[in-house]
């Protein structure tokens, strides 16, 4: 039975690492891939940017796609004779076309942009045997959009849960990241930089000054939903060809 359960990570005030906005994907990449046990040769990163989760991949791999829109970030990745850079979207059913029969594949803080995650979820199941996935959930920024009365494009862990259920066997664990900050305008900083929040203004000029004045918090509230398991597809496939 998959488990799920919440545990907060605290991160004190360091505001060096801040200037590197992306500090959070880079913790989750590194838990993401640390629970990762059966060492897979031939892996698809999905959303792999400028490669955290190759970063910390230790064991011995054959081949490995990276997969991202962003040209630039695909510039910064690691370059080797067996990595392979892909310039692509996941949501787009024809990246899938020559990815099939995978060992693993693994989104690390990007599948909560898919535009249709059940889609792209299904497409994924096709195409690898097993998968490792962290996706930012509702409570991101949860204090922020209360005082502000703002909605948010991420989906609660359970239900995102439940969609990665149709397609996989999974265990499951949620947790919640603190990031503390040494004054508020480097929270909303760290918001506009962080890619967390797509790039896009969450807020007006007017509202921003407001809420950075009553933002009650030193800290920024994260939710990442794990998962690691296998495709119900390659399950069912092997059990009709025993």
């Amino acid at each position: 039975m998959p488990s799920h359960y919440r545990h907060i990570i605290e991160f004190s005030k360091r505001s060096k690492s801040y200037q590197k906005s992306n500090i959070i994907q880079k913790e989750v990449a590194k838990y993401l891939v640390s629970r990762i046990d059966s060492n897979p040769k031939h892996i698809i990163d999905l959303g792999a940017g400028s490669g955290a989760v190759y970063r910390h991949i230790d064991w011995n791999i054959e081949h490995f796609v990276a997969v991202d829109l962003s040209t630039e970030l695909l510039k910064l990745h690691p370059k080797s004779n067996f990595i392979t850079t892909i310039i692509g979207d996941f949501d787009d059913k024809n990246l899938y076309q020559d990815l099939k029969g995978f060992d693993f594949c693994i989104a690390s803080s990007s599948l909560q942009w898919s535009r249709d995650l059940n889609n792209t979820l299904n497409m994924i199941s096709n195409s690898s045997k097993e998968v490792a996935f962290a996706i930012f959930c509702d409570k991101t920024f949860k204090t922020i959009r209360e005082i502000a009365g703002i909605d948010t494009f991420l989906q609660p862990s359970s239900k995102v849960l439940k969609d990665i259920k149709r397609f996989f066997d999974v265990d499951s664990k949620v947790l919640e990241y603190h990031l503390e900050f040494q004054d508020k305008q480097s929270i909303f900083r760290y918001i506009k930089d962080s890619g967390v929040s797509g790039g896009k203004r969450i807020l007006d000029f007017k509202s921003a000054k407001n809420l950075i004045k009553n933002y009650p918090l030193n800290y920024l509230e994260f939710e990442v939903l794990f998962v690691w398991g296998k495709s119900q597809f390659f399950s069912e496939r092997s059990l009709s060809e025993n």
